[in-house]
């Protein structure tokens, strides 16, 4: 039985990284902090991980996450009042799949679409 996923994304800067999950998104940071090349975080129950990547060109980064939540409105509303930028072309809005999404880009180029269902 699959319980549940930790996807693991690139980071070129640890601290860029962690600083913009916890201080913009509002994730803690979980499990041993100690490990230089190696970031995990975590909101409610969705945790991330990262794996340090130097010479990732984010032009060329195609990491993409979707989370679902139960509260599309208050998050995207916390995002906004924290000047957390949204990306250009994912602004909160009901899709026709009948997904009520928006998207975010991180630092290093990672697409976050966070979703919670219209009906």
């Amino acid at each position: 039985m699959l319980t549940e996923i930790h996807p693991k994304l690139p980071m070129r800067n640890k601290a860029v990284t962690r600083d913009f999950y916890l201080n913009q998104l509002g994730f803690q940071e979980f499990g041993n902090a100690g490990f230089e090349d190696y970031l995990m975080v975590q909101k409610d129950r969705i945790q991330i991980h990262f794996f340090l990547f130097e010479a990732l060109d984010p032009k060329d980064n195609y990491g993409q996450v979707y989370l679902r939540t139960d509260d599309i409105d208050g998050f995207y509303q916390g995002l906004i009042e924290n000047r957390t930028p949204i990306h250009p072309n994912g602004p909160l809005q009901v899709k026709p799949w009948g997904q009520k999404e928006f998207s975010v880009l991180d630092p290093d180029n990672n697409l976050l679409t966070f979703g919670q269902s219209a009906g």
